[in-house]
């Protein structure tokens, strides 16, 4: 059973981070899922989970630079961290046939990412409302936003 469904805790009224948030949320039941099951299919799983999350945090990142945040800010660099951790567990998986590592990651990551959602991604969602900022369209209502945070 997945430690995650998506669920109205998770819900964060900006469209564009919702549907990649809920997609992050099935990919990572689908992977916990596997766990039970062949090896293939787990490591499949976790590489369309892995794919997902690059593009995932790429997006948000590209929406925290447009938004002015500093490029080592701490949201960005937890991303960073997510991700190195990914690798690392695929790598056990593969290079050392080791898939501990993945048992232990894909639960604590649904925790991880409740607490993230719930507090980096509603800053900013928040402040691409504050802004006016469209992360569909890529802009900013009022030109003179985007020219203030160059």
């Amino acid at each position: 059973m997945p430690s995650l469904t998506w669920n109205d805790d998770l819900v964060l009224e900006q469209p564009e981070m919702d549907r990649t948030h809920v997609e992050f949320v099935e990919l990572l039941a689908a992977a916990e899922d596997a766990l039970a099951g062949p090896r293939d299919a787990l490591m499949a799983r976790f590489d369309a989970l892995h794919a997902h999350t690059v593009e995932h945090f790429d997006q948000e990142d590209r929406w925290m630079a447009a938004n002015g945040f500093a490029a080592e800010n701490c949201h960005a660099s937890q991303h960073a961290q997510v991700l190195a951790l990914m690798r690392e567990v695929d790598r056990h998986a593969r290079e050392l046939d080791d898939l501990e590592p993945m048992r232990v990651l894909l639960p604590e990551l649904a925790k991880w990412f409740v607490q993230h959602a719930q507090m980096m991604d509603a800053a900013l969602a928040w402040t691409m409302k504050e802004r006016g900022y469209d992360p569909a369209r890529g802009g900013f209502a009022d030109p003179a936003t985007a020219a203030a945070l160059a």
